[in-house]
């Protein structure tokens, strides 16, 4: 009879105090792993927004370049040369740099913002910007600006609604006017960004060589496979350049962040440490209730019952724990993500996998905890004990 009653559950609910305050400390474990895994998983994520929105096959690169925000630049005409092989069927210069954007309605305020140039003729930001956009850029000192920048840079679209849908303002102390907006959004290096033409680029950067680019985008034609076009070009291109396919330059950028910086080493071990903490939490606790109750198991034993039994018993409330600390850091969490996201920009949202996955974690933790707290299960002797 008394396997069917919860006797774990009944326990915990005898010392509602107790019960309490392991379930905040769950609680408080469960929002830290998830703010944590969530920001390392937006690391990488936001690390990649372009290089997703850009159309194109293979990247050509300087072997100097760890991540495209901080590109080393390499010459032209290798990428002319690429072009040269039958599987290419276009290519792309681009240029990159920050440059200081000017704030529109507050001149005194000033920010550095990612610049992308390119020929508006060529087709490599099909995907981000629509053909009228391409034919806009052609016209001298015009820009598009990334509506997903953080508020800092000034309300853009909001003053270029107000104004007929134009907004002028200075960059690099040169008057340029805003003409539409496309939306790629933040990373952890990148607050907000323009694309114009190479020619309106150059006339933000003086002082950059004509003939060297920052990156390189190559569009294959149909039926080419990119890893035996990489391999035929990389083989007879000089080693100053490298050519990466989409999925290697993406790869790219996410070790940089996630090896090369320590952000994501941080953002790691955060949650190992919401692990910890958790553990130690519901350790404590289930090892005092353990203590509490030493004369009720070893009646229980004298009974009958099992070593087996009273294991179950303690695992029973780890689990009861686990649940009760999971649900309302969910819900917390969620909340967290979505201020976080709008006040950054980054994509934070709370999905099922990750879900899951902490839950797992929290569940893990919990039954860790609790088969640590058992040891002293081992030693109870009914007649010890009375």
């Amino acid at each position: 009879m008394f396997r069917s009653i919860p006797l774990g559950l009944h326990q915990l609910w005898h010392q509602k105090l107790r019960m309490v305050a392991a379930t905040m400390g769950i609680t408080f474990a469960v929002v830290l792993i998830f703010v944590q895994l969530e920001f390392r998983e937006a690391l990488f994520a936001s690390a990649v927004r372009y290089h997703q929105s850009m159309d194109y096959d293979l990247a050509m690169l300087s072997p100097k370049t760890d991540f495209l925000l901080v590109a080393e630049q390499f010459p032209r005409n290798r990428l002319y040369q690429a072009q040269g092989f039958d599987a290419v069927e276009q290519v792309t210069p681009v240029y990159l740099s920050t440059a200081v954007w000017r704030h529109p309605t507050e001149p005194g305020r000033s920010r550095r913002i990612f610049v992308i140039g390119f020929d508006p003729t060529d087709p490599g930001f099909g995907r981000l910007i629509s053909a009228e956009n391409h034919r806009a850029l052609q016209i001298p000192y015009q820009v598009i600006f990334d509506r997903l920048s953080r508020l800092e840079y000034g309300p853009v679209e909001a003053l270029m609604q107000e104004r007929d849908g134009e907004l002028t303002t200075e960059i690099n102390d040169l008057e340029f006017t805003v003409v539409d907006l496309y939306g790629v959004g933040t990373s952890f290096g990148l607050d907000g960004g323009i694309i114009t033409s190479d020619l309106n680029f150059r006339r933000m950067f003086g002082d950059r060589d004509e003939g060297a680019i920052d990156l390189g985008l190559i569009r294959l034609a149909p039926g080419q496979d990119p890893a035996e076009v990489q391999a035929m070009i990389q083989s007879r291109l000089p080693g100053d350049v490298r050519v990466l396919t989409r999925a290697e330059f993406a790869q790219m950028e996410m070790d940089h962040w996630g090896s090369t910086t320590p952000i994501g080493y941080v953002f790691t071990f955060g949650a190992i440490m919401g692990l910890v903490v958790g553990a130690i939490i519901v350790y404590q606790i289930l090892y005092a209730d353990v203590q509490d109750h030493l004369e009720e198991y070893a009646t229980l034993m004298a009974m009958g019952y099992n070593h087996h039994y009273l294991v179950g018993v303690v695992l029973q409330e780890s689990l009861v724990l686990a649940i009760l600390g999971f649900l309302p850091g969910l819900g917390i969490a969620t909340v967290l993500y979505d201020i976080t996201a709008q006040a950054t920009q980054l994509p934070m949202a709370m999905s099922i996998n990750a879900a899951l996955s902490v839950f797992a974690l929290t569940l893990t933790m919990c039954i860790f905890s609790g088969m640590l707290a058992l040891r002293k299960l081992k030693t109870v002797d009914p007649a010890e004990v009375f």
